[in-house]
């Protein structure tokens, strides 16, 4: 997978070196733990110590501001989207966008037919707008009640 600049200045790239795959885990838990109190110490699990597992960062400029991971769940092209994060003081800049959309072409281009994500409720409707539709009832993560959301995977153009 390569770098995707989008139109608004944001680059989404792979975490494929050991700084990025840090920076990755810095902004996750920056949000997660620290902002959002979700975890106590750490929100790693075993998906991040999964080969199979993508870890994608978001940069505006040379500054990493977000972050989110996929996942496959079978064979059959169902693919995983969580721990989307963007920290505090780079919201409102365009990284949550480029990174959902990064994700979901990553998926897609290796052959996803569905991806699944849950959601705070919160963010439903920034979800909508890209496409995702809710897929079942509210349910507790972490704690915290989610929202399950799912998108088709299509491949468009040439």
């Amino acid at each position: 997978m390569t770098d995707v600049l989008h139109r608004t200045g944001v680059t989404c790239r792979v975490a494929a070196d050991p700084w990025m795959v840090a920076e990755h885990h810095r902004i996750r838990a920056e949000v997660f733990v620290g902002e959002q109190g979700l975890f106590r110490d750490s929100d790693r699990d075993g998906r991040d110590d999964d080969a199979a597992t993508i870890k994608v960062l978001g940069f505006r400029g040379d500054v990493a501001g977000g972050a989110v991971r996929l996942y496959p769940l079978d064979d059959a092209g169902h693919w995983q989207g969580d721990r989307l994060a963007v920290l505090a003081g780079a919201r409102g800049h365009g990284l949550g966008v480029p990174l959902v959309r990064f994700a979901v072409a990553s998926a897609t281009r290796i052959s996803g037919r569905l991806m699944t994500a849950h959601i705070q409720p919160r963010n439903v409707s920034f979800f909508e707008r890209l496409g995702w539709h809710v897929s079942g009832e509210p349910e507790f993560y972490v704690g915290v009640p989610h929202v399950p959301m799912a998108i088709e995977l299509t491949i468009t153009g040439p």
